[in-house]
């Protein structure tokens, strides 16, 4: 069966608005690092086709079943939150019919975006060079674990491994001689995928300008450097490791502070001259303002084992409720350490629409946006595509006849 080339058959999506609106992203991807980068592109409007093996799909899909992420009422809350607003087309890569309906797609697209291993794409022949020889315009985006070059280039990584231990946060948040803590679920990776699509937006940026399609590369372990570099630069200065673990607490008003039920109101008054009698007056000791010891923010320092009791004392006096009125009027940055549970009710939170609610096929999820706005517009989160949902409506874009489109899915291809 032959394979259309007519370019022109390739339809816009008139539903799709927001500022990437008419930008097309090929996804060959999977996991949650390159996917959640492609997610925000698709909130903001772009036509993101992700290309999922016909019979298998995307591996995350199966952590449901085996019990490593939840599920709500049957819907898979990690696809929902990685990948919605995406179309998906199962398409068999290792056949060469299926290399052809990647090619096609290739050569309509903006952006092809991808994780699969530098091995991988050499044999699939989608390496930069070979994608930019059909399309020359195109921004090919790499997600690995540890760089394009050195030893560990084509050794494959989780953000666990890449960014959180590879990277030295594990080390930075950990305590000499323990375990240090794990990390949160996608914690690197959602990280990584919003650097990612800045790269991705430059370099669109860049063609616009140009003409140049550009490579852009973007790996979990340059993303842990970065989100730690100030940790980092005050190391490599010193010498030794900067941990956040079991430092000596410099200045007293920078520290958390446990109230009677065991919630941590944590302060950081940097400007600690400058808040300091006003925290006194709230915390209903006026009489520290002016203590020798504390009167100041070097004697403060001197003394700050014996500020850091005399607080601690006070914060263990009344539990939290009590603390949130007493402390409203306090213009001074501090928080309250928040459960995951209570932030669906944050005042701050609702305001912004940095959470929100959609519709994943009757079952209504939280997920969270992106954290970039656009002229004051929340985006319209919509749901995750299910396992090659929208196959046959992508190969008709494509040219194909339903004959073909059946003869494909015959053979395996779809």
């Amino acid at each position: 069966m032959s394979l259309t080339d007519d370019r022109s058959t390739f339809t816009e999506r008139p539903d799709k608005t927001g500022v990437f609106a008419g930008v097309r992203i090929l996804e060959v991807a999977q996991w949650t690092f390159a996917p959640a980068a492609a997610a925000v592109f698709a909130d903001l409007g772009a036509d993101v086709l992700k290309i999922e093996h016909p019979v298998t799909g995307d591996p995350q899909r199966g952590l449901v079943t085996s019990g490593m992420t939840p599920s709500l009422n049957d819907v898979n809350l990690v696809m929902a939150q990685t990948n919605r607003g995406k179309r998906s087309l199962g398409l068999d890569l290792r056949d060469e019919q299926g290399m052809e309906i990647l090619r096609l797609l290739i050569d309509r697209s903006d952006v092809f975006l991808t994780n699969f291993l530098g091995p991988a794409r050499t044999k699939l022949g989608i390496d930069e060079h070979e994608v930019r020889e059909r399309n020359p315009r195109i921004v090919y985006a790499r997600a690995t674990g540890q760089g394009p070059l050195g030893p560990a280039a084509d050794r494959g990584g989780y953000d666990a491994s890449s960014f959180w231990m590879h990277g030295g946060i594990a080390s930075t948040l950990g305590t000499p001689g323990d375990l240090p803590p794990n990390q949160p679920p996608a914690f690197g990776d959602k990280a990584g995928a919003m650097n990612l699509a800045f790269g991705i937006a430059s370099a669109l940026y860049r063609r616009e300008r140009t003409g140049l399609g550009s490579t852009v590369d973007v790996s979990l372990l340059s993303t842990a450097l970065w989100q730690n570099s100030s940790a980092l630069v005050y190391s490599a200065a010193s010498g030794t490791d900067f941990r956040v673990q079991g430092r000596a607490v410099k200045n007293p008003l920078v520290h958390g502070y446990l109230t009677a039920d065991g919630r941590t109101i944590g302060l950081v008054l940097l400007e600690s001259d400058r808040y300091w009698p006003d925290l006194c007056r709230h915390l209903g000791r006026p009489d520290l303002v002016d203590d020798v010891r504390f009167r100041d923010s070097a004697a403060r320092s001197r003394n700050a084992a014996d500020c850091v009791a005399e607080l601690t004392r006070i914060f263990a006096s009344a539990p939290w409720a009590q603390w949130k009125v007493r402390l409203e009027g306090l213009d001074a940055p501090w928080s309250v350490a928040q459960h995951l549970t209570e932030l669906s009710d944050d005042e701050q939170v609702r305001a912004n629409d940095y959470l929100c609610t959609s519709d994943q096929g009757g079952t209504e999820v939280t997920l969270v946006p992106p954290p970039t706005r656009f002229d004051g517009e929340s985006p319209v989160l919509t749901r995750a595509p299910e396992h090659g949902e929208h196959s046959e409506e992508v190969m008709l874009e494509l040219g194909f006849s339903w004959e073909q489109i059946a003869k494909f899915k015959d053979a395996g291809v779809l």
